[in-house]
C-alpha cells in the first residue's frame, strides 16, 4: 500500500469478500437474526476462499496475508453481515494465537483445521467477574503430572458450545498479569460445559454461552508457551481483534450509510426528495466524512501492527476506539434518517444498529481504549 492507495492485489481481496458478502450473507443477514442460526456451511465457503486463517502462516493452510489485508476483508464481510464477520474475526484472532505462539506440533496439529473451518476456535477471556480487569481472572488450573485441572467459568463467550477449540487464560501463578497462561481446551473434554445460549440485544447469528470448567483435566501439551505469559498472549492477540472490529463497524456503517442514500433519493417530503434538502445533505456527507476518516486511522494503526511499530498497541487503541463509536453513530443516523421506516426490521437498518452496538464494549470497552492511549501519553510525558 502506498500512503494513500491500495494495491492491485488488496482491491483484489477487497473485491473478493465484498462479492461473498453480497451474494452469500447479505440475503441471510436477516432471517439468521432472527432465528438465531449460526451459519457455519457459510463461513467455511468464506474459508474456502481464504479468509479462515487470514494472516496464519501458508504452512498449515492459512493466506499469509497482512493485518490491513484483514482489515479490508472484515470490513468487506460486515456490509453484508456484521455478526457473521465478527465471529469470523474472533476464529482469526484465536488461530493467530496459536500460530504465533504454539509449538509446531500444535500448529501442525490444531491450524490446519482451523484454517477450513473444519474446526471453530472461540476466546475464552471475560469471566463473571473480569471483564475490564481482565488480569483479575479467576480461572483456575492446578498442574497435576501431564495435565491440568481446570475449575472457573468465563463468561460472554462468541460461538461457545459450538466451537471446537477454546483458547482459554488461566491462572497456573500468583495474583495479576504475570500469573496467567493459556490453554488450548478442545470440545469434548470431560468438565467441560456450557451455560444457556445468551437473549442479545444484537449478535443474533452467533452464539453467547458461559464456558464451564468442573474439574476439566486439559493435557500439559496444549499451553501455549511458558507459564505465565498468557497474559502477554491474550493481550497481542486484541491488538488484531481491536482492528477487525473496528472494520466491522466501518463495514456495516458503510451498509448503513448507502442504504440511507437510496433511500433519500426515493422518499419524497414536502414536494421534493429529502436528498434535495440541504440539512440532510450535510448529515449525509458528515456520515461519509466520518468513515473516511475512521477507515484511514484503522489503516494507519493495521499497517503499524505488520510493521511491529513501538506504538502500534497505542494506535490499535485509538482505531478501535474511533472505529466502533462512529460506526454506531453512522448507523443511528441512517436509521433516524429512515424515520419510522428505519425502525421496522423489514428495512435492515435496525439490525445494524444492534448488532453495531456492541463493538463499542468488546475486545476492550471504549473506555478501555482510552485508558491505554492515556496510560501511553501520560508515561512519555513522565519520560521527559
Amino acid at each position: 500500500m502506498t500512503a494513500f492507495a491500495l494495491s492491485e492485489d488488496q482491491l483484489a481481496i477487497q473485491g473478493m469478500a465484498t462479492a461473498f458478502a453480497a451474494e452469500t450473507l447479505a440475503p441471510n443477514a436477516m432471517r439468521w437474526d432472527e432465528e438465531k442460526h449460526f451459519p457455519v456451511d457459510e463461513m467455511r465457503q468464506a474459508a474456502a476462499l481464504g479468509m479462515g486463517g487470514i494472516y496464519i502462516a501458508e504452512d498449515v493452510g492459512g493466506s499469509g496475508l497482512t493485518r490491513l489485508d484483514a482489515a479490508l476483508i472484515f470490513e468487506a464481510l460486515s456490509t453484508g453481515c456484521p455478526t457473521v464477520a465478527a465471529y469470523i474475526s474472533i476464529h482469526n484472532m484465536c488461530a493467530w494465537m496459536i500460530d504465533r505462539y504454539g509449538s509446531a506440533e500444535q500448529r501442525a496439529a490444531f491450524l490446519p483445521k482451523l484454517c477450513t473451518m473444519e474446526h471453530l476456535a472461540s476466546y475464552c477471556l471475560t469471566e463473571p467477574g473480569a471483564g475490564s480487569d481482565a488480569a483479575a481472572l479467576k480461572t483456575k488450573a492446578v498442574r497435576d503430572g501431564d495435565h491440568y485441572i481446570l475449575d472457573g467459568q468465563k463468561q460472554f463467550i462468541s460461538g461457545a458450545g459450538v466451537s471446537d477449540l477454546y483458547v482459554v487464560m488461566v491462572r497456573t501463578g500468583e495474583a495479576g498479569p504475570s500469573g496467567i497462561s493459556t490453554l488450548v481446551v478442545e470440545k469434548g473434554t470431560p468438565g467441560l460445559s456450557f451455560g444457556a445460549n445468551e437473549k442479545k440485544m444484537g449478535w443474533n447469528a452467533q452464539p453467547t454461552r458461559a464456558v464451564i470448567f468442573e474439574n476439566c483435566r486439559v493435557p500439559v501439551a496444549n499451553r501455549l508457551g511458558p507459564e505465565g505469559i498468557g497474559f502477554k498472549i491474550a493481550m497481542a492477540g486484541l491488538d488484531g481483534g481491536r482492528l477487525n472490529i473496528g472494520a466491522c463497524s466501518l463495514g456495516g456503517a458503510q451498509g448503513a450509510l448507502d442504504r440511507a442514500l437510496a433511500y433519500a433519493q426515493e422518499r419524497k417530503a414536502f414536494g421534493s426528495r429529502i436528498a434535495d434538502f440541504q440539512a440532510l445533505q450535510f448529515k449525509l456527507a458528515d456520515m461519509a466524512t466520518e468513515l473516511e476518516a475512521a477507515r484511514s486511522l484503522l489503516w494507519r494503526a493495521a499497517a503499524a501492527l505488520d510493521a511491529k511499530t513501538p506504538d502500534a498497541t497505542k494506535l490499535c487503541a485509538m482505531a478501535k476506539r474511533v472505529a466502533t463509536d462512529t460506526g454506531f453513530t453512522v448507523a443511528n443516523e441512517a436509521l433516524q434518517i429512515h424515520g419510522g421506516y428505519g425502525y421496522l426490521a423489514d428495512y435492515g437498518i435496525e439490525k445494524i444498529v444492534r448488532d453495531l452496538r456492541v463493538h463499542q464494549i468488546l475486545e476492550g470497552t471504549n473506555e478501555v481504549m482510552r485508558m491505554i492511549v492515556a496510560r501511553g501519553l501520560v508515561g512519555r510525558a513522565k519520560g521527559n
